[in-house]
């Protein structure tokens, strides 16, 4: 508990720097938008009122404390395109980036840990072979290709998915709001046409973001398999007797999974930033696509609700990670 305090103390400088540097990049952003929301055909003096009314005709000082001051209250200020505030729009978003992310990350899991594993017990052979291919593909094709080549195969060509339209087709209704995930939901509801809907529409950018994620988490697992079974101990399970199956899942990959957590801590944090691009290719509505939306129409509550929301989301996983740790290897906490 001590250790899980003192990691919350260290992150608090960090938060402070996001919280100034998204309020100084948002300030310099090209785009007024006093005079998006104006209008083409707006006079400077209705231009002014509305900078006004926008409290950005105050010094960034002033601009700044009245910015903090709302956070420290929990509000993160109103997005004006919408009209809604922001941690409303955020809060209804979020659990639709978060069901896309995890789903991705599940799937990449389940098939990279066992490939790297396989790769580094049968080094040199087809299965070793399959895993550089895989890392090379996912490290060299940029996710939204890969997203919208899934999308001109599988729906345009073959008709085997749906239409990139979001969450559900039009003729699906979405569950009652349980948890925000649709899975989740439909099934604790026991709607399971709504289940269908929403897997089909979950499936290709799920894949888009495996295929994202499966280099290096199939490189990393590889790596530390290779290492751990050229270690003596391994040697010594296997000169006692104990078979293969035992020596490779018990001891050899229990070893080596403290760097594939860390490398799983990184890849959902790349996965956050790639959700961008993807909920824009296949029209999800999630935290992502509001952001880029907000950006484009110089609303700067929005983005910054999301660059700040994106801070917290990482700096929980890392806490996460280093109570994982603890879990793995007895030896982190003694230490710690």
């Amino acid at each position: 508990m001590l250790t899980i305090v003192k990691r919350l103390v260290t992150v608090i400088p960090t938060l402070i720097g996001v919280v100034i540097v998204t309020f100084l990049l948002t300030r310099v952003l090209p785009g007024d938008p006093a005079v998006y929301f104006a209008g083409p055909a707006a006079t400077p003096q209705s231009i002014a009122e509305i900078r006004k009314s926008l409290g950005l005709d105050r010094p960034l000082p002033d601009q700044f404390a009245h910015y903090v001051n709302d956070l420290v209250h929990g509000n993160f200020g109103n997005s004006l395109s919408t009209g809604r505030p922001v941690a409303t729009e955020i809060s209804s978003r979020l659990p639709a980036s978060a069901e896309l992310t995890l789903s991705g990350l599940i799937l990449a899991i389940v098939i990279a840990v066992p490939l790297g594993i396989f790769a580094a017990v049968k080094q040199g052979s087809w299965i070793d072979h399959l895993c550089r291919v895989i890392a090379t593909a996912g490290v060299s094709l940029p996710v939204f290709f890969t997203g919208l080549l899934l999308v001109y195969i599988f729906y345009f060509n073959l008709g085997w998915s749906p239409a990139p339209i979001g969450r559900l087709d039009a003729f699906a209704t979405a569950p009652p709001d349980i948890t925000g995930f649709y899975l989740i939901d439909s099934l604790i509801t026991g709607n399971f046409e709504t289940f269908r809907a929403s897997l089909s529409q979950l499936i290709l950018p799920a894949v888009t973001l495996a295929v994202f994620s499966l280099a290096p988490i199939t490189r990393m697992t590889r790596a530390s398999m290779l290492a751990i079974l050229a270690s003596e101990f391994i040697r010594t399970a296997r000169a006692s007797g104990l078979n293969d199956r035992t020596v490779i899942l018990t001891y050899a990959f229990r070893n080596a999974m403290l760097p594939v957590v860390t490398t799983l801590g990184m890849v959902f944090s790349f996965l956050l930033g790639a959700n961008v691009l993807v909920e824009k290719v296949f029209a999800w509505p999630g935290i992502g696509s509001y952001a880029v939306e907000a950006l484009l129409q110089s609303d700067f509550a929005p983005v910054q609700g999301f660059v700040l929301t994106m801070a917290v989301l990482y700096v929980a996983l890392n806490l996460m990670i280093d109570m994982l740790y603890g879990v793995i290897d007895p030896r982190v906490r003694l230490e710690a």
